[in-house]
Formats: structure tokens, C-alpha cells, sequence
């Protein structure tokens, strides 16, 4: 089973590959790494002493300075990179339910479980492979250059690559129903920019609106939609040096990938090619 899931994990890395999504993802974060690289070539750490004006010392200041910049690459980088991601992927599976593609793939001794998952684990590798690189490359960077070797900036790569695996496994679902590329990115880019944030903010929204029927609407959402705006929270948090305030979505979250996954096969294996 292990061995299905790793080949069709490559198979759906490779595919990626011949789409030149990764390649442009690469050359972006190649791109932002050779332009930090330059301004710190450029810069000295001491001419941020003229900052300070005497209320913190000078190794206090550049660890800010530092872990402002992380905090600089991070924000867009969730936002900019997962819009990418989603653009990437939206096609895998509506490409794979043609007619011909799907045939010659259940013809092979492969279960229709091992399929999703294996689908899902090749594009959820390659977007953990660009954050990586982009994430390795600024802790690097930074830490040459301002000695802040904080380990714990590392665990951004695992944070944008979680929320990415959550809307991931949602464009699975949504392609295995509807077998359309574009419905599928416009729900997740719905979620994303719009309902997701909305919700982060539904207690607000409650105390002017005062209605309980919306009350009861905005909380269940709350709990059946990807939560990737605190994710995102979560992620600025980690980024900037602090341990985020909550949890709660991370756990929220995983059980809601975990059942979006389980009903993407439990539908697929239903599914009559």
C-alpha cells in the first residue's frame, strides 16, 4: 500500500513538474532569496545602530530587525504562495477523471483509496519542497547576517504547508464531485480570501448584526470551513518569535482534513468510470 501511495505521489510530483507551476514558484523564491542576499551584501548590521536611540542594546535590536524581515517574507508568502498552490493543483483531479486517464489508472492494481491519497501526498510534497527552500534559505539569510538562529521560524514551513493540505483536500472533494478545475480554485479562493477571514471576525460581526439565527450560522461555518485565517495567525506568530495564542485551529483543522479526505475516497470508490 505504502509503495502505491509513494509511485503515485511521484507520478503527481512529476506531473506538477511538466506544468512549470514549481519551476515559476522556484524561480520566485530564487528570486527573493538573491535580493535579500544583495541587500545584505550592501547593508552592515551597524548601520542600524542609528535606530536605537539608547533604549535597547545593540544585539536586541538586530534580533528585532530579524525577526521583523522573517515576518516580512512570511505574510505574503502565505497569502502569495498558497494562491499559487491552489492554481497548481486545481486540475489534477478533473484531468485524472477524463475519460482514458481514469480507465487506465484503475486498471491497475491500485485501490481508489491509495489514488487520492497518493495525489494528495505528491502536490502537498511539492509545495512543502518550494516553502521549504524559500523558508530554509531566509532562516539562513538572516541568521548570517544578524545571528538570530531562532529554529522555531522553521516551523512556518510545516504551518503554510498544513493550511495548503487543508484547501488542497477540499479541491479534491470538490473535483471528485463536480470534475471541474475551475469550481473547484474559485470555492478554495472563496474560503481563502473571503468566508475564512470573515468568520475569524464573527463575534464582532454578531455584536453589530444581534441576530441569533446568524449567530448559529456563523459558528457552524466557523467549524466545517478551513480555517485559514488563523492558520495564517498562527503562522505570523511563529514567524515574529511568539508561540501562537491558540491551538484550537490546528486541531479543528486536522480533524477536518481528515474527514474531507475520508469522504473524497469514500465518494471515489463509489464512483462508477
Amino acid at each position: 500500500m505504502i509503495k502505491n501511495i509513494y509511485t503515485l505521489s511521484i507520478l503527481t510530483f512529476r506531473e506538477a513538474l511538466s506544468r512549470k507551476i514549481f519551476i515559476f514558484f522556484f524561480g520566485v523564491s530564487s528570486f527573493v532569496l538573491l535580493l535579500f542576499s544583495i541587500l545584505f551584501l550592501t547593508i552592515s548590521p551597524d548601520s542600524f545602530s542609528a535606530l536605537n536611540a539608547g533604549s535597547v542594546d545593540g544585539d536586541t535590536m538586530l534580533i528585532t530587525i530579524a525577526r521583523g524581515l522573517k515576518l516580512f517574507i512570511t505574510i505574503p508568502l502565505f497569502g502569495g504562495g498558497l494562491f499559487i498552490s491552489i492554481f497548481s493543483v486545481s486540475n489534477f483531479i478533473p484531468q485524472m477523471t477524463e475519460k482514458g486517464s481514469i480507465d487506465l489508472l484503475i486498471s491497475k492494481p491500485v485501490s481508489r483509496a491509495q489514488i487520492i491519497l497518493g495525489k494528495f501526498s505528491g502536490g502537498t510534497a511539492m509545495v512543502l519542497v518550494n516553502i521549504s527552500y524559500l523558508i530554509i534559505g531566509i532562516w539562513i539569510l538572516v541568521g548570517l547576517k544578524f545571528n538570530d538562529w531562532d529554529t522555531s521560524f522553521l516551523l512556518t514551513i510545516f504551518s503554510i504547508t498544513f493550511a495548503f493540505a487543508l484547501l488542497y483536500s477540499l479541491i479534491i472533494l470538490i473535483g471528485i464531485i463536480t470534475k471541474s478545475s475551475v469550481f473547484s480554485m474559485v470555492i478554495s479562493y472563496v474560503i481563502f480570501f473571503i468566508a475564512s477571514p470573515i468568520l475569524s471576525k464573527r463575534e464582532s460581526i454578531i455584536t453589530f448584526i444581534n441576530n441569533n439565527v446568524v449567530k448559529y450560522v456563523m459558528e457552524i461555518l466557523y467549524y466545517i470551513i478551513p480555517q485559514t485565517s488563523e492558520l495564517s495567525t498562527i503562522t505570523s506568530d511563529i514567524a515574529s518569535g511568539n508561540s501562537p495564542e491558540s491551538f484550537e485551529p490546528l486541531i479543528i483543522s486536522s480533524l477536518l482534513l481528515v474527514l474531507i479526505l475520508s469522504t473524497s475516497i469514500f465518494i471515489f470508490s463509489k464512483k462508477d468510470y
